[in-house]
C-alpha cells in the first residue's frame, strides 16, 4: 500500500470531518518515550477536569485498548457502530487498517465531545494517517533507527519524516538531544512559524530513586519548581518523557496537585509492559523495547541492579525489521542466558534464527517454538533469587499477556 494521506483524509471527510473537533490537541511522535509521554500527558490532563481523549498504538490484547476517554477504553459495540457507518467507504477508499482506526478515534472524540485529544503518531510522522490534525502542541521525545525502510537511514532523514507533524503555531517539547535531528525539529519549527522548547536547555530534572514499578524525580523550570513527583515506571530514562507532559501541562495552566494524580494514576491510560513487573521470587518483567536504542535504556537500567539478582534469564522474541544484531550485542552486556520463541505473526524470526544469531555472539540459548513452552523453560531454569526479562515485541508482551490471563 504507497503511503499518503489521500485514503484517511477521503474516509474523514465521509465521516463529517472529525478531525478538525477534537478540542485541544497534543500531537506526539518519535522513536521511544511516545507512549509514556501519552500515557502520563492523558491522565494529567484528566485529573486537572479536562475531558480527555487518548489515541495509542499498537494494542497488547484488545484493539479498543488504542482508543479511550478518560482512561476508559471505546466498547467493543461501539466500534461495531461505528465500522457500520465506514463501512462501504473503508472499502471503496481502500482504506488501512490504521487509517480506519484513525477514523474511528477522531469520530468517537468528537461524538463525546472531549477537551484534549492526545495523538500518538502510528510511525514516522509525515505520512502518518495521524498527521491530519491542527496541533496545539507538539512532543518529540526522542529520535533513533527504526523503522528505516519506510523512514530512511539515517538520523537526519527520520527526524524529518517525524518533524513533518510540527504545524504553524504549535507549542513544540522535545529531549531530541542528537545534533542532526534537532537541527531537523528547529528548522521545521522555523519554517511553519511554531515555538520550540529544549528540555536540556529550559528545564531541570534530577532523578531521586529509581526502581521497579517507581521513579521520583524533580522538575525545575521557569514559573514550575515542583520536587519529588512519584510515577509507577521503572527506569530513570524515563523522567525526561515524564518532564516533557509536565511541562506541557504546567504551561497549559494545569496545577500541580493535578500534574502529580496524574503521573501517579498514568497506568489506568494503558501504560502497560514497559519493564513492567508480572510477578516476584523470581522478578519477571515484561517489555515491549523493540528496537536498538530502548533495549540498550532498558538494559542500561538492569544492569544497574545487576547486584540485587543471582542471575538474569531473557525470554526474546523479535520481528525481521529490526536490527536483530545490535539488539542481540546489547542483551549481552546484561546477561549470557537467553531463551528465544517463535512469534504468532509472519513478520516474527523464527526462534532457530534467533537462536543461532545469539549463539554467535557467545549466549546460552534455549530455543522453543511457543510462548507457553517458553514460559515452561523459564520455570525450569528461573530460581527465586533470579531476574526474568520478557522482552523484543509488542506481538510478544501480547502473547505472555494472554497465555498468563491478564
Amino acid at each position: 500500500m504507497k503511503p499518503g494521506l489521500e485514503r484517511v483524509l477521503k474516509l474523514l471527510h465521509a465521516a463529517g470531518e472529525p478531525q478538525k473537533r477534537l478540542g485541544r490537541v497534543v500531537h506526539i511522535a518519535g522513536t521511544n518515550g511516545k507512549g509514556a509521554v501519552a500515557s502520563s500527558l492523558a491522565a494529567i490532563c484528566c485529573a486537572g477536569g479536562y475531558s480527555t481523549g487518548l489515541y495509542t498504538s499498537p494494542h497488547l490484547l484488545s484493539y479498543t485498548e488504542r482508543i479511550r476517554v478518560n482512561g476508559d477504553m471505546i466498547s467493543e459495540s461501539q466500534i461495531a457502530e461505528y465500522c457500520s457507518v465506514l463501512k462501504d467507504d473503508i472499502t471503496e477508499g481502500n482504506a488501512t487498517f490504521f487509517e480506519a482506526t484513525t477514523a474511528i478515534a477522531f469520530m468517537y472524540f468528537c461524538a463525546m465531545q472531549v477537551d484534549v485529544s492526545v495523538i500518538e503518531t502510528g510511525m514516522g510522522g509525515r505520512l502518518d494517517a495521524t498527521n491530519v490534525v491542527e496541533p496545539d502542541h507538539v512532543i518529540i521525545p526522542s529520535i533513533s533507527e527504526d523503522h528505516t525502510s519506510w523512514l530512511g537511514e539515517t538520523i537526519g532523514e527520520i527526524a524529518t519524516e517525524k518533524a513533518a507533524i510540527i504545524k504553524k503555531g504549535a507549542s513544540v517539547y522535545t529531549a531530541v538531544e542528537d545534533p542532526e535531528a534537532l537541527k531537523v525539529i528547529l528548522d521545521r519549527a522555523d519554517v511553519v512559524g511554531a515555538k520550540v522548547r529544549l528540555l536540556k536547555e529550559s528545564a531541570e530534572c534530577v532523578v531521586h530513586g529509581a526502581g521497579v514499578g517507581r521513579l521520583e524525580f524533580s522538575l525545575k523550570a521557569p514559573g514550575l519548581n515542583m520536587r519529588n513527583l512519584v510515577a509507577p515506571v521503572t527506569g530513570d530514562f524515563h523522567a525526561s518523557n515524564l518532564s516533557l507532559a509536565v511541562l506541557a501541562a504546567s504551561e497549559a495552566g494545569i496545577d500541580e496537585p493535578a500534574i502529580r494524580q496524574g503521573l501517579l494514576s498514568m497506568r489506568r491510560f494503558g501504560y502497560r509492559a514497559r519493564l513492567e513487573r508480572l510477578s516476584k521470587q523470581p522478578d519477571v518483567l515484561l517489555d515491549v523495547s523493540h528496537n536498538p536504542a530502548g533495549i540498550e535504556k532498558s538494559v542500561q537500567t538492569l544492569c544497574a541492579m545487576r547486584g540485587v539478582y543471582r542471575n538474569i534469564i531473557v525470554l526474546l522474541g523479535l520481528v525481521h525489521d529490526k536490527e536483530a544484531g545490535k539488539i542481540v550485542r546489547y542483551l549481552k552486556r546484561l546477561t549470557s542466558d537467553v531463551i528465544t520463541v517463535d512469534l504468532l505473526t509472519e513478520r516474527g524470526m523464527t526462534a532457530i534464527e534467533l537462536g543461532d544469531l545469539c549463539r554467535d555472539e557467545g549466549l546460552q540459548v534455549t530455543v522453543t517454538a511457543s510462548v507457553r513452552e517458553a514460559l515452561g523453560a523459564v520455570d525450569c531454569k528461573a530460581e527465586k533469587e533470579d531476574l526474568v526479562l520478557i522482552t523484543g515485541s509488542f506481538y510478544l508482551a501480547g502473547e505472555v499477556l494472554g497465555v498468563l490471563g491478564y
